[in-house]
């Protein structure tokens, strides 16, 4: 009884503080962090959706995308910086920042070049600018252990990089040429977002990547600065509004709530004291 009256009152409290006010203005933040495309939450569609909430709500002074991704899916990465373009252009009066914090790295850095600005620290990892695809070879493995490997295709090619056959240079042709074509697009997206802020470094699309701190001396970010800094003094509107996707914390509350129930029945039902939960 008291778990339940318990938990219904914070139910009770914390939706009191869902509906308090937000203020008059405000710097909007969304979140985009871990592997883009991996999971809904990392999706270009859901990220595309909180940003074009954060665009128009009443309001908003400012749009930060707050970045801390190693990269992803190049179509992920690729959409949602599309996306943000059209959203500066939709909402042309609101700026739209890049917060680097740990790493903005391939994809992560992708999403990063649709803003006016970039902001780093001194030590967060950015660039690797590049594309890449990884395998192993089995084939001497095989061999050793005596397996025969039998595939069947409909297609010449449709078995191509099959890490349990030998390497074929057409089909290796093949995929260096899909890499070089989706690198290049990455390329153009850097040089539109960057413009002449970019340097003449030789390695600057060899897919390596530098600190914060070199990464401003060669043209990949404007400076340095924090999600309250870049609030507070580029946009000029201090108070933060998060609107990234949220967990639903009330439905969370509630699955630890039946947990609790089920344990302190199990725990006030008769027996022998030694019970297995």
């Amino acid at each position: 009884g008291f778990v339940v009256i318990g938990t219904a009152t914070a139910l009770v409290f914390l939706s009191g503080l869902e509906g308090q006010a937000a203020p008059q203005t405000y710097t909007a933040v969304v979140e985009v962090s871990g592997v883009i495309g991996m999971d809904d939450d990392s999706s270009d569609s859901t990220l595309e959706a909180q940003f074009e909430k954060a665009f128009s709500a009443p309001g908003t002074q400012g749009v930060i995308a707050l970045i801390n991704s190693p990269g992803g899916s190049p179509v992920q990465s690729g959409q949602l910086h599309r996306a943000l373009r059209r959203l500066r252009s939709r909402y042309a009066e609101i700026p739209l920042y890049a917060v680097i914090t740990d790493m903005g790295a391939s994809g992560g850095y992708y999403v990063a070049v649709a803003a006016e600005r970039i902001f780093v620290d001194p030590a967060s990892i950015v660039g690797s600018i590049g594309v890449v695809i990884n395998s192993f070879g089995f084939v001497d493995s095989l061999k050793k252990l005596g397996v025969e490997r039998r595939v069947l295709t409909a297609g010449e090619h449709k078995a191509m990089f099959d890490p349990f056959a030998p390497v074929r240079p057409q089909e290796q042709g093949y995929l260096q040429v899909m890499l070089d074509t989706i690198h290049q697009q990455f390329i153009r997206a850097v040089k539109v977002g960057r413009g002449d802020r970019l340097s003449e470094d030789p390695e600057m699309f060899s897919g390596r990547v530098w600190t914060g701190e070199h990464a401003i001396s060669i043209g990949l970010a404007d400076g340095f600065g924090s999600v309250r800094e870049v609030a507070r003094d580029v946009v000029g509107a201090p108070e933060i509004i998060d609107f990234s996707a949220q967990p639903n914390w009330k439905l969370k509350l509630l699955d630890q709530l039946e947990l609790r129930i089920i344990s302190v029945l199990k725990a006030s039902a008769p027996g022998d004291g030694l019970r297995l939960y």
